[in-house]
């Protein structure tokens, strides 16, 4: 099977699976959703765009919802779950058409926040070709394991704009790798500008989102570098690209400036006057000490990144995150087999793909730090919000992979190894249907 009809396969069963993860989730079991749900009903009802105000937040009947399983008798006072009122306004302006055409169908919001899951998945694959064009299956195995793993169809199959959010961020790491790969100035300053869109787009979606405003410059430098064009050039790459994502997130931030005062242009500082009662990291050290803090935050991260469904309360079970576990180290195994044999010298040595793997070595580790910064404030080991690294990380997971595969079956693709590597990924399928039918049924009230 040729490649693009093997990622074709993939997208199709992609489909299938966030279909029936949007229609087999019970009503709200999704973390936020509620909220989420609220400010398209908001804009679609009032116009753009809501005020965080207190009220927003009730943490006492948030903790009855989730502990009666969102029951039916509980549901009259849920359109005052507003406490995603500060967020910036593009998903729910995108979604809001779709709640008026459907009469606010929830099914109908979650499918659509899908379709914009399905363009991460589609952004997986291409980055790795782009970066290992020599290796087709290392895209395949990459798409493959974004798009099946059980934590992304829990959030993209939910009303949240993580999915609006993860698909720009994807978009632009594509567009940083493709733009990479050009070694003329043809092009003028269109590619800068066109990052500077795809990223101000970002800052319209989610604050998630501000860290590609390092990445892009560092995709310019190292361009720069390597083509030895006058500075000039490369002052007015960034100028543009700045100027361009900074005009669009200036619509949200001047209004948030407006509503909520100097210096809160995010409207962080609002949010985080209403969310009175959420647990905070200071709080949770003094109760438990620095030692198990620190056990708590790696394993539920761990546990969520991987599957943790509904409002976290249904992890997989143990025998799921240990075959998680020895995959992950056989992944670890490849890369020092890898290194030990450096039979990717010849390879490794290439200026562009140098490039492309700082790229996305330093996308991953902009994720990692936004999360650890989210976290010195508020506890939220939820391992989607490292979600924005989510490529990066799925590349050097399935690297590790196909190295095995070169080293017990040489480069012929069609080798039983080579089969059964390139199908590791595709584990992750039965273990989706077995959630969707034996697992979520018990978040229903």
């Amino acid at each position: 099977m040729r490649p693009i009809q093997s990622l074709l396969l993939i997208l199709v069963v992609y489909l299938v699976l966030a279909t029936l993860f949007a229609m087999r989730t019970p009503a709200w079991q999704a973390p936020d959703e509620p909220a989420h749900y609220n400010y398209i009903a908001q804009t679609a009802q009032q116009g753009c765009c809501p005020v965080i105000e207190p009220g927003d937040w009730d943490q006492a009947y948030l903790d009855r919802l989730k502990g009666e399983a969102f029951g039916p008798a509980l549901l009259t006072d849920l359109p005052s779950v507003q406490y995603e009122d500060h967020q910036p306004p593009l998903y729910y302006l995108l979604l809001t058409p779709v709640y008026l055409l459907t009469n606010g169908s929830l099914i109908a919001l979650r499918l659509a926040s899908a379709g914009f899951g399905l363009i991460y998945v589609v952004c997986a694959y291409v980055a790795a070709r782009l970066w290992r064009p020599d290796r087709p299956q290392i895209a395949l195995m990459a798409a493959a394991l974004v798009a099946f793993l059980p934590q992304y169809f829990g959030i993209i199959a939910s009303v949240n704009n993580d999915a609006l959010a993860w698909a720009l961020t994807g978009l632009t790491l594509v567009a940083a790798l493709r733009y990479l790969q050009q070694t003329h100035e043809s092009a003028g300053l269109r590619p800068a500008a066109g990052l500077g869109l795809l990223v101000g787009l970002g800052l319209l979606t989610k604050a998630s989102t501000l860290f590609l405003i390092g990445v892009v410059p560092l995709a310019l430098f190292l361009r720069w570098r390597r083509s030895r064009t006058p500075v000039g050039h490369f002052v007015s790459e960034v100028v543009v690209f700045g100027v361009v994502a900074l005009m669009l997130a200036a619509l949200w931030w001047l209004r948030n400036l407006g509503v909520y005062g100097f210096p809160d242009f995010l409207g962080l500082a609002a949010h985080d006057r209403v969310v009175i009662g959420q647990l905070r990291t200071e709080t949770l050290i003094t109760q438990v000490g620095v030692s198990e803090y620190l056990r708590r935050a790696l394993t539920t991260t761990f546990n969520s990144f991987f599957g943790q469904l509904g409002w976290m309360a249904l992890p997989l079970p143990e025998w799921a995150y240990a075959i998680i576990g020895l995959l992950l180290l056989l992944s670890a195994a490849g890369w020092i087999a890898n290194l030990l044999r450096r039979s990717d010298a010849s390879t490794t040595t290439q200026p562009v793909r140098q490039q492309m793997s700082i790229v996305l070595a330093i996308t991953g580790l902009l994720a990692i730090l936004q999360y650890l910064y989210y976290n010195t404030e508020f506890v939220q080991f939820q391992g989607r919000y490292l979600f924005t690294g989510l490529i990066p990380f799925a590349l050097s997971v399935v690297l590790g992979w196909d190295a095995w595969r070169v080293r017990l079956g040489g480069e012929d693709n069609r080798s039983l190894v080579a089969y059964v590597l390139i199908g590791l990924p595709f584990l992750l399928v039965p273990l989706d249907l077995w959630l969707l039918w034996r697992v979520i049924p018990g978040l229903s009230p």
